[in-house]
């Protein structure tokens, strides 16, 4: 062998796995849902998914630089479509891009955690995404539960 070429291990065979100690425990998982188009009109600007990657990455680093604990998941981009009666009588119907921030609260490593400390977490990297996507409203899904996050009606 040359020097200076590492030797790869050889690929984990079907008979070297095994369940890790402490990673069994309840499942749950959660979804955030933020839209990607500026505001509530087709002329919004739309941002990259790659803004929400950053801005949870960011979100992360920040948490675990402080020792705290931080959520993991995957980014997936998406369309949301959606219908509303007109008062005419007729139905308009729209869709919109969406950046979906999926996971689950893996029991090895945040088991230890009760479920509110997720919620917590979930509502503050939500909070991060709307700010820096122009959002007004967020999804958020957590095991069993469903809720909004809305930034209301402001001044200015």
């Amino acid at each position: 062998m040359t020097e200076g070429i590492a030797r790869r291990s050889p690929a984990p065979r079907r008979e070297d796995y095994a369940v890790v100690d402490g990673s069994r425990g309840p499942r749950r998982d959660f979804r955030i849902t933020a839209g990607l188009r500026e505001g509530w009109d087709a002329e919004g600007r739309v941002y990259d998914i790659s803004e929400a990657v950053r801005t949870a990455r960011a979100w992360m680093r920040r948490r675990v630089g402080a020792g705290l604990p931080a959520l993991s998941g995957m980014f997936t981009r998406a369309e949301v479509t959606y219908a509303w009666p007109r008062p005419d009588g007729s139905a308009g119907s729209d869709r919109e891009p969406v950046a979906v921030f999926t996971g689950e609260a893996v029991h090895a490593y945040l088991g230890h955690l009760p479920d509110h400390e997720i919620e917590a977490m979930l509502n503050e990297l939500a909070v991060e995404l709307g700010a820096a996507l122009g959002q007004e409203r967020l999804y958020v899904a957590f095991c069993d539960r469903t809720w909004i996050l809305d930034a209301g009606e402001r001044e200015g």
